[in-house]
């Protein structure tokens, strides 16, 4: 099974013939490690990386993207090898969808229903008092459906995810990581810190995943496309950043798994340190190694392959073979 790669120190990549390895220096010593080509999926950087031409052209033609972050862990950029799976037939469809209004709002309404039913199966299954979200459930769930607009949509969000962050405290048993509110710009508490770094982790791997389909990576429905990002993961990643990187955090938090020593602060910006990003990818690798009995494919299927099958769903929806209905965990 393919997985992911993370490079946490400085060094450098370079091919030697048909290997391609990793060089960094312990204590003065030279190490280098062989990357296993053909059972990985996709490399994040996190520290300081050399890399030439050779090296990228090697990952090139085995389909394997880099994706960059900076010191404090947030995403830079990616390196994405030239598409070979593309479909211009799919690629008008994707187009014909979003220049359609009622279209384009179906599949913005189908993201935000998957995102609040793994919101509120968190708060359920973590034991919160289902009063303390009626308001959630029973009065702002059912008013996404009336919207006409990704604005008017996205405001509703807003104030589901604000509530539920208003909840998160009841969820995590460590008094050393309380939240008042959500800060992203930037993270502001270790709490903060954490949601940041896992759903921009999260971003990169839905956006791998397109990657390995005929979408194209660009053009969304509930985020606006624009110049310089790749806005159809950012769609499909609402609906996984519940179910994955919360009740990662959780689990992370208040099995003691990561303290607030895996944390540094500068100023008002709290980030993970690198310890506390191995931490953190180590348990994310096996969250999406995970896996479940299909109810309709009746064969295991990890997490990863989840989001896979979730491009695949809108696939058959954009070319008229079958109603895009959006994941949402049944166990």
């Amino acid at each position: 099974m393919s997985r992911r790669f993370y490079i946490n120190s400085n060094g450098r990549l370079k091919r030697k013939e048909n290997t391609l390895y990793f060089e960094t220096q312990q204590d003065g010593q030279t190490i280098k490690k062989a990357l296993p080509i053909n059972d990985i999926d996709a490399i994040y950087v996190f520290g300081e990386l050399d890399i030439n031409t050779k090296a990228l052209n090697y990952l090139s033609q085995y389909d394997i993207p880099i994706h960059f972050y900076n010191y404090y862990g947030f995403y830079s950029g990616s390196f994405i090898p030239r598409k070979k799976n593309v479909s211009g037939s799919l690629l008008v469809e994707q187009v014909r969808y979003y220049l359609d209004s009622d279209k384009r709002q179906y599949l913005a309404i189908s993201f935000i229903e998957g995102a609040v039913h793994h919101i509120l199966r968190n708060l359920r299954k973590n034991g919160i008092n289902p009063k303390s979200y009626e308001d959630i459930e029973k009065d702002l769930f059912p008013k996404i459906f009336e919207t006409k607009t990704s604005e008017e949509l996205m405001a509703i969000e807003g104030n589901i995810r604000d509530r539920y962050y208003q909840l998160f405290n009841q969820i995590i048993k460590n008094k050393d990581f309380q939240m008042e509110k959500r800060e992203k710009r930037p993270p502001d508490n270790p709490i903060n810190a954490l949601i940041s770094f896992g759903n921009s982790i999260m971003y990169n791997t839905v956006l791998t995943e397109i990657y390995r389909t005929q979408l194209d990576p660009t053009i969304s429905y509930l985020h606006s496309p624009q110049e310089k990002r790749f806005s159809l993961s950012l769609d499909l990643a609402e609906i996984f950043k519940p179910f994955i990187v919360d009740p990662l955090i959780f689990s992370l938090i208040n099995t003691g798994q990561i303290t607030i020593k895996d944390f540094d602060k500068d100023l008002n910006y709290a980030y993970l340190n690198e310890n506390g990003r191995k931490k953190f990818l180590r348990v994310y690798e096996e969250r999406l190694a995970k896996t479940i009995k299909h109810r309709r494919l009746k064969r295991k299927v990890s997490y990863r392959q989840l989001i896979r099958l979730e491009c695949y769903r809108l696939i058959k929806h954009l070319i008229g073979d079958e109603d895009y209905k959006p994941f949402k965990a049944w166990w």
